[in-house]
Protein backbone atom coordinates (compact mmCIF):
# COMPACT_ATOMS: atom_id res chain seq x y z
CA UNK A 1 0.00 0.00 0.00
CA UNK A 2 1.55 3.46 -0.91
CA UNK A 3 1.66 6.03 1.40
CA UNK A 4 -1.21 7.94 0.21
CA UNK A 5 -3.30 4.60 0.24
CA UNK A 6 -1.99 4.44 4.13
CA UNK A 7 -3.21 7.56 5.02
CA UNK A 8 -6.62 7.34 2.82
CA UNK A 9 -6.94 3.73 4.84
CA UNK A 10 -6.21 5.50 8.15
CA UNK A 11 -8.96 8.25 7.56
CA UNK A 12 -11.74 6.19 6.39
CA UNK A 13 -11.66 4.33 9.66
CA UNK A 14 -10.81 7.38 11.89
CA UNK A 15 -7.79 5.93 13.04
CA UNK A 16 -6.51 9.98 14.18
CA UNK A 17 -9.53 10.21 16.74
CA UNK A 18 -9.13 6.83 17.35
CA UNK A 19 -5.83 7.23 19.05
CA UNK A 20 -7.27 10.38 20.52
CA UNK A 21 -9.77 8.74 22.35
CA UNK A 22 -7.04 5.56 23.48
CA UNK A 23 -5.13 8.20 25.02
CA UNK A 24 -8.02 9.92 26.64
CA UNK A 25 -9.07 6.29 27.55
CA UNK A 26 -5.52 5.79 29.86
CA UNK A 27 -6.22 9.68 31.14
CA UNK A 28 -9.07 8.64 32.63
CA UNK A 29 -8.33 5.55 34.29
CA UNK A 30 -5.11 6.88 35.74
CA UNK A 31 -7.32 9.49 37.27
CA UNK A 32 -9.82 6.97 38.38
CA UNK A 33 -7.17 4.35 39.72
CA UNK A 34 -5.78 7.70 41.71
CA UNK A 35 -9.40 8.57 43.63
CA UNK A 36 -10.08 5.13 44.19
CA UNK A 37 -6.53 5.04 46.92
CA UNK A 38 -5.45 2.14 45.06
CA UNK A 39 -2.38 2.19 47.16
CA UNK A 40 -3.77 1.03 50.00
CA UNK A 41 -5.46 -2.05 48.69
CA UNK A 42 -4.94 -3.37 45.17
CA UNK A 43 -8.24 -5.18 45.15
CA UNK A 44 -9.78 -1.45 44.98
CA UNK A 45 -8.33 -0.91 41.34
CA UNK A 46 -10.66 -4.04 40.03
CA UNK A 47 -13.25 -1.31 38.85
CA UNK A 48 -10.52 0.45 36.62
CA UNK A 49 -8.93 -3.11 35.50
CA UNK A 50 -12.27 -4.09 34.48
CA UNK A 51 -13.45 -1.13 32.85
CA UNK A 52 -10.97 0.82 31.30
CA UNK A 53 -10.14 -2.00 29.10
CA UNK A 54 -13.61 -2.67 28.01
CA UNK A 55 -13.87 1.08 27.09
CA UNK A 56 -11.12 0.76 24.88
CA UNK A 57 -12.06 -2.36 23.44
CA UNK A 58 -15.51 0.27 22.63
CA UNK A 59 -13.26 2.52 20.83
CA UNK A 60 -11.62 -0.18 18.89
CA UNK A 61 -13.95 -1.52 17.28
CA UNK A 62 -15.60 1.19 16.00
CA UNK A 63 -12.80 1.04 13.67
CA UNK A 64 -13.48 -2.11 12.11
CA UNK A 65 -15.84 -0.78 9.98
CA UNK A 66 -16.04 -0.25 6.30
CA UNK A 67 -17.25 3.13 4.86
CA UNK A 68 -17.37 1.72 1.58
CA UNK A 69 -18.36 -2.13 1.04
CA UNK A 70 -18.59 -2.29 -2.45
CA UNK A 71 -14.91 -0.98 -2.97
CA UNK A 72 -13.44 -3.58 -0.55
CA UNK A 73 -15.27 -6.63 -2.34
CA UNK A 74 -13.48 -4.75 -5.91
CA UNK A 75 -10.01 -4.39 -4.52
CA UNK A 76 -7.42 -6.36 -5.83
CA UNK A 77 -5.66 -7.11 -2.97
CA UNK A 78 -6.78 -8.49 0.00
CA UNK A 79 -8.01 -7.30 2.78
CA UNK A 80 -6.63 -9.43 5.55
CA UNK A 81 -3.24 -7.85 6.38
CA UNK A 82 -4.46 -4.52 6.82
CA UNK A 83 -7.06 -5.62 8.86
CA UNK A 84 -4.76 -7.60 11.24
CA UNK A 85 -1.99 -4.29 11.14
CA UNK A 86 -5.10 -2.23 12.39
CA UNK A 87 -6.56 -4.42 15.09
CA UNK A 88 -3.27 -5.44 16.30
CA UNK A 89 -1.66 -2.04 16.09
CA UNK A 90 -4.81 -0.36 18.09
CA UNK A 91 -4.78 -3.86 20.74
CA UNK A 92 -0.78 -3.12 21.02
CA UNK A 93 -1.38 0.63 21.48
CA UNK A 94 -3.90 0.41 24.37
CA UNK A 95 -2.17 -2.64 26.27
CA UNK A 96 0.83 -0.19 26.39
CA UNK A 97 -1.20 2.68 27.09
CA UNK A 98 -3.51 1.32 29.96
CA UNK A 99 -1.09 -0.20 32.36
CA UNK A 100 0.32 3.30 33.65
CA UNK A 101 -3.16 3.31 35.80
CA UNK A 102 -2.14 0.62 37.38
CA UNK A 103 1.61 0.07 38.44
CA UNK A 104 2.52 -1.89 41.12
CA UNK A 105 1.00 -4.90 42.46
CA UNK A 106 1.59 -7.24 39.57
CA UNK A 107 0.44 -10.09 41.17
CA UNK A 108 -2.92 -8.82 41.98
CA UNK A 109 -4.47 -5.98 39.65
CA UNK A 110 -1.60 -4.60 38.32
CA UNK A 111 -0.46 -4.38 35.04
CA UNK A 112 -0.62 -7.97 33.68
CA UNK A 113 -4.41 -7.39 34.68
CA UNK A 114 -5.09 -4.84 32.71
CA UNK A 115 -3.04 -6.36 29.47
CA UNK A 116 -5.19 -9.65 29.93
CA UNK A 117 -8.24 -7.67 30.07
CA UNK A 118 -7.22 -5.78 27.13
CA UNK A 119 -6.66 -8.27 24.80
CA UNK A 120 -9.78 -10.71 26.09
CA UNK A 121 -12.28 -7.62 25.13
CA UNK A 122 -10.83 -6.37 22.33
CA UNK A 123 -11.19 -9.88 21.11
CA UNK A 124 -14.86 -9.93 21.93
CA UNK A 125 -15.36 -6.64 20.53
CA UNK A 126 -13.48 -8.40 17.12
CA UNK A 127 -15.81 -10.95 17.07
CA UNK A 128 -18.90 -9.43 17.72
CA UNK A 129 -17.81 -7.10 14.34
CA UNK A 130 -17.43 -9.69 12.11
CA UNK A 131 -20.79 -11.02 13.75
CA UNK A 132 -23.33 -8.07 14.26
CA UNK A 133 -21.61 -5.02 12.74
CA UNK A 134 -18.79 -3.05 13.81
CA UNK A 135 -22.08 -0.30 14.87
CA UNK A 136 -23.10 -2.87 17.85
CA UNK A 137 -19.33 -4.46 18.61
CA UNK A 138 -18.98 -2.87 21.71
CA UNK A 139 -22.16 -4.58 23.15
CA UNK A 140 -21.85 -8.26 23.90
CA UNK A 141 -18.00 -7.59 25.79
CA UNK A 142 -20.37 -4.78 27.65
CA UNK A 143 -22.71 -7.12 28.97
CA UNK A 144 -20.66 -9.69 29.41
CA UNK A 145 -17.79 -7.75 31.74
CA UNK A 146 -20.99 -6.20 33.61
CA UNK A 147 -22.29 -9.25 34.54
CA UNK A 148 -19.18 -10.63 35.57
CA UNK A 149 -18.50 -7.70 37.55
CA UNK A 150 -21.56 -7.64 39.32
CA UNK A 151 -22.41 -11.15 39.95
CA UNK A 152 -19.06 -13.00 40.52
CA UNK A 153 -18.59 -11.59 43.95
CA UNK A 154 -18.17 -14.69 46.41
CA UNK A 155 -18.02 -17.06 43.30
CA UNK A 156 -15.74 -19.98 44.32
CA UNK A 157 -14.40 -23.39 42.23
CA UNK A 158 -11.68 -23.86 39.57
CA UNK A 159 -13.80 -22.65 36.58
CA UNK A 160 -14.12 -18.87 38.26
CA UNK A 161 -10.92 -18.06 36.74
CA UNK A 162 -12.21 -19.43 33.63
CA UNK A 163 -15.61 -17.08 33.04
CA UNK A 164 -14.78 -14.35 35.12
CA UNK A 165 -11.76 -13.58 33.85
CA UNK A 166 -12.28 -9.93 33.73
CA UNK A 167 -12.44 -9.85 37.53
CA UNK A 168 -9.13 -12.18 38.29
CA UNK A 169 -6.02 -11.12 39.56
CA UNK A 170 -3.06 -10.81 37.15
CA UNK A 171 -1.67 -14.14 37.31
CA UNK A 172 -4.26 -16.50 36.51
CA UNK A 173 -3.39 -19.21 34.48
CA UNK A 174 -7.12 -19.82 33.69
CA UNK A 175 -8.43 -16.09 32.94
CA UNK A 176 -5.33 -15.37 30.83
CA UNK A 177 -6.32 -18.52 28.74
CA UNK A 178 -9.35 -17.51 28.32
CA UNK A 179 -8.77 -13.54 27.64
CA UNK A 180 -6.32 -15.12 25.05
CA UNK A 181 -8.42 -17.21 23.44
CA UNK A 182 -11.14 -14.79 23.14
CA UNK A 183 -8.49 -12.52 21.24
CA UNK A 184 -7.54 -15.57 19.02
CA UNK A 185 -10.87 -16.67 17.84
CA UNK A 186 -12.15 -12.85 17.65
CA UNK A 187 -8.85 -11.37 16.13
CA UNK A 188 -8.94 -14.27 13.63
CA UNK A 189 -12.54 -13.96 12.58
CA UNK A 190 -12.72 -10.50 11.94
CA UNK A 191 -9.43 -10.48 10.54
CA UNK A 192 -10.73 -13.12 8.24
CA UNK A 193 -13.98 -11.86 7.32
CA UNK A 194 -14.21 -8.46 7.81
CA UNK A 195 -17.03 -6.73 9.40
CA UNK A 196 -20.48 -7.75 9.01
CA UNK A 197 -21.65 -4.81 6.21
CA UNK A 198 -24.60 -2.69 7.74
CA UNK A 199 -27.19 -0.68 6.74
CA UNK A 200 -27.09 2.86 6.18
CA UNK A 201 -27.62 5.35 9.46
CA UNK A 202 -30.68 6.48 9.89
Amino acid sequence: MTTAGQVLYARSRALPATLVALAGTAVFAVWAAARLDSYLDPDRRVPVVALAPLLAAAVIGVTLSSPSEELDRTAVRPWWPRRLAQLAGLTALAAVLLPVAVLGHPETFGPPAMIRNTLGCTGVTAAAAALLGARLSWLPAFGYVSAVYLGSAGAHGSAVTVWAWPVQPGAQPGAWAAALGAFAVGGALFVVRGARAEGPRG
